[in-house]
Order: structure tokens, then sequence, then C-alpha cells
């Protein structure tokens, strides 16, 4: 096959809509645009969300709430979800990435102490609630912060 022999797939591609080329194509004269008015003219667009003037709706609904921009993002878990694991395993935001239990292993995690763990695990992890590390400590394990 040479470089002028490629062609895509039959039906992949789609010929453009050629406006304003007469009337014969359907889409002459006005060109699709209706007669005059502010979407008629070249040139014309509006940004999203312009209402003609109108007090637009992201204005007019009231805003609640305050969202800090300067705070940390934690994962909390609990101890429970360290069950999954292996007993001896060294547990880390790695290894809890790999099983699935957090969905980024570059965010600081927390362990909080709902549920009951009966494996001897060492978790290497960010922080523990007391109620946390007094379980992981109670089954023989250790809870080191990182």
């Amino acid at each position: 096959m040479k470089m002028h022999e490629l062609a895509p797939a039959l039906g992949s591609t789609k010929e453009a809509k050629r406006i304003g080329r007469g009337h014969g194509s359907g889409n002459g004269k006005t060109a699709g645009k209706g007669h005059k008015g502010q979407k008629a003219r070249a040139g014309h667009g509006m940004r999203p969300g312009f209402e003609g003037g109108q007090m637009p709706l992201q204005r007019r609904v009231p805003k609640r709430g305050f969202n800090n921009i300067f705070a940390e993002e934690w994962v909390a878990i609990n101890v429970s979800a360290l069950e999954v694991f292996e007993d001896g395993t060294v547990v880390d935001a790695t290894a809890l990435a790999d099983k699935g239990i957090i969905k980024k292993a570059n965010l600081p995690v927390k362990v909080l102490g709902n549920g009951k763990l009966t494996k001897k695990l060492e978790v290497k992890l960010n922080a523990y609630s007391a109620s946390a590390a007094e379980k992981i400590n109670a089954v023989g394990g250790k809870a080191e912060v990182i």
C-alpha cells in the first residue's frame, strides 16, 4: 500500500455542509441563519449563559456556603477496610490504592476506628484516630505515622 492509496473506511467520514451556495443547494440566500437579528450577523457570538440582557440564571440563584481554596484534601478510611490484607502485610497508601480502597495514593490518608481488625498489620499512613491506633496495636500490629 502506498501513501496515495490510503483512505478512511467507507461511511466513517461525512461531507461538509456547504452553506450559502445558491438556491439549488437548499441552504442558499440566508444560509440557514434566518432573516436579520443578532444571530444572523457576521462575527456574532454570545457567551455561554447569555440570556439577551436578562439577569442570567447563574446570577439570579442565591449563593450559599464557602469553599476554602486552601483546604487540604484528606482520604479517610476505617479500620474495617484493612481486613482485606494478609497477616503481617505492610500497609501504605500505594497498597491501599492497589486494592482499590482509595483512588489516589498521593493524598494523605487518615485511619478511623469504625469496625474490627483481626489481622496483625504494619500500617504506615499519615494519621490515625485514637481508637484506630488502639485497635491496630491491640491485635499486635503497628500504627506508624509517616
